[in-house]
């Protein structure tokens, strides 16, 4: 998936900043707020971290930008409404997660000889799934792949590392979020985890 970064005019009342709020770091559960909106949302099993590593479980602290995504077209007959960049899933595609392949943290097109995560999942989690700009450019061996926000589990558990909403809060959220907007993962009220230096992967 091409990302792009052209300057876009920003809609009145777009969300530019999204807060993600928890009451400790071991939270699996937090909530997204920006001026209008307060939604639940769904974290990684392990809480958030500082150091995140592949495979720990954990949402990495820090301002991601959302890049745009993808959406499911058997899901959705219609492209969901917003300023963000959407394609249509297709069931080839796949993003790398074996940090050795020179693919680890891309979009990858399976069949794929490396390990990976299909996009086209069985349960629909990805039925829209955003890209986060997590250890994308530069990209650190070991750093944590596939960090994404998209669509919760029925019963609201936890992620493997992502941020995840509803379909209908989703659904809501696409509509006002501003191209380039930054999801900033933080701690109690007040008081953030961290941050990241927000970067603009070229892919």
């Amino acid at each position: 998936m091409h990302v792009t970064h052209a300057k876009v005019k920003t809609a009145r009342g777009a969300i530019t900043r999204l807060s993600l709020r928890v009451l400790s770091s071991s939270a699996r559960r937090g909530r997204l707020e920006a001026p209008g909106v307060s939604v639940p949302c769904a974290l990684g099993r392990t809480g958030i971290t500082r150091l995140k590593r592949e495979g720990d479980g954990a949402t990495p602290a820090g301002g991601l930008r959302i890049l745009g995504g993808w959406y499911r077209p058997d899901r959705f007959r219609v492209r969901p409404a917003g300023a963000l960049p959407l394609r249509p899933l297709r069931r080839d595609d796949g993003w790398g997660d074996d940090p050795a392949d020179r693919n680890y943290n891309r979009w990858v097109r399976r069949p794929y000889p490396s390990s990976h995560e299909a996009l086209w999942r069985d349960d629909g989690l990805y039925g829209v799934v955003l890209v986060l700009d997590w250890n994308l450019r530069p990209r650190a061996r070991g750093r944590g792949s596939a960090i994404f926000f998209h669509l919760e589990r029925p019963d609201g558990g936890p992620t493997a590392g992502c941020v995840a909403v509803s379909e209908a809060d989703m659904r809501r959220l696409l509509a006002r979020l501003a191209p380039g907007a930054v999801l900033h993962v933080g701690g109690g009220p007040g008081r953030p985890l961290g941050s990241a230096p927000v970067r603009s992967p070229r892919r």
